[in-house]
């Protein structure tokens, strides 16, 4: 991008004072000797050279004729110098006026998360707006009522577990500037089985799951963030609507097929279950150790945990396995899997979770292609 000089700021101003001692001392003219040919008082010059006095018609006519300058150079010095000290004085003022308002908010923003992400790099001037642009804000008076939002209240410290607010507030903010920000095509929830069947093929393959899983959503109508997390924030996963379209926010915290697999099924179960029905709606979805009982046990998480772990796999199908195989036997997931068409480690991970072990040691392949 062209830059345009005429919006440009000198970083100070230079008088011409400091011009005319440098041509002085260039034609090793003394300042006693310059004041006594062009009669300009010794004290007036000795003023002008020092920047405490300015370089004005009648000075700039004997200093024309003395050195042989135009005089309109050192009006135009002096007149540049003046229009400089009044864009310092401004600029400063704005940049006082910032730090004020930076100092009331910064206690509501991930300042290391939104550095280490190249957001913000300590300037008030600059960062105030992309903060307000992110939380989308007008006033940066605004940003502490959002800790207030009821979505938000159950982000805090407990005697066990520690979650900070700001930064998880952050992530959330962020996920949802970053969607406000992709195009994709009309959401239509009767492709639902499609969808599922698509999103199949690519877990089951495990090889560039995440950009192959994006563009699956896009073509449907849903938009995929993938953001890592900042310190002290336990997101698995978060789900909206944003501007017309159903949204999903990803940490990818565990990089293994099942839990990435198991997440996106959770949030496409909150998509269409819950957000069809409701176009304000959030469902931020923590590790299952920071989930207060009361959200765990709501109508709407219970509905999202069941669609994540049968979208896949069928119940009927999987209750019958678990019923033959109460034991871990590697080689009976594997022969079940296949039958299903699944990727193995979702299978797999089914199983730890159903029976709470999740030390089990298989050579079936976890990791996120």
């Amino acid at each position: 991008m062209a830059t345009n000089i005429n919006k440009l700021t000198a970083a100070m101003a230079i008088h011409p004072g400091e011009m005319l001692k440098d041509e002085l001392e260039a034609r090793g003219i003394s300042q006693k000797d310059f004041a006594e040919l062009t009669g300009i008082p010794t004290t007036q010059l000795n003023e002008i050279i020092k920047g405490k006095r300015g370089i004005y018609a009648d000075t700039a006519i004997l200093i024309e004729k003395a050195l042989k300058m135009d005089a309109v150079l050192w009006t135009n010095m002096q007149t540049n110098f003046e229009l400089d000290i009044a864009r310092l004085n401004e600029k400063n003022r704005i940049r006082m006026e910032a730090i004020t308002v930076w100092q009331m908010i910064e206690h509501y923003v991930p300042v290391k998360f939104f550095k280490k992400e190249g957001l913000i790099n300590g300037n008030p001037v600059n960062d105030i707006p992309v903060v307000k642009e992110i939380y989308h804000i007008s006033h940066a008076e605004q940003l502490a009522a959002i800790y207030t939002q009821s979505q938000y209240a159950r982000f805090k410290k407990s005697d066990k577990l520690s979650i900070d607010k700001v930064n998880t507030v952050g992530w959330v903010k962020l996920v949802m500037y970053k969607a406000s920000q992709i195009k994709v095509q009309k959401f239509d929830h009767t492709n639902q089985k499609i969808l599922l069947e698509t999103l199949n093929g690519i877990f089951r393959n495990n090889k560039d799951v995440i950009e192959k899983t994006k563009i699956a959503l896009a073509k449907y109508g849903i938009k995929l963030v993938i953001q890592t997390h900042p310190e002290k924030c336990p997101v698995d996963g978060i789900s909206f609507w944003s501007n017309g379209n159903p949204a999903i926010g990803m940490t990818v915290r565990h990089k293994r097929i099942d839990n990435f697999a198991f997440t996106i099924m959770h949030e496409l179960g909150h998509v269409f279950q819950h957000l069809i029905n409701n176009n304000t709606a959030e469902f931020i979805d923590l590790d299952k150790e920071y989930n207060s009982s009361e959200y765990k046990n709501s109508k709407e998480e219970k509905e999202a945990n069941e669609f994540g772990v049968n979208a896949l796999i069928n119940k009927n199908d999987w209750d019958s396995f678990m019923s033959e195989n109460p034991f871990f036997e590697e080689a009976a997931i594997i022969s079940f899997s296949n039958k299903q068409k699944v990727h193995a480690a979702i299978a797999l991970g089914r199983f730890c979770f159903e029976t709470d072990c999740f030390t089990i040691r298989s050579s079936i392949q976890k990791t996120l292609g």
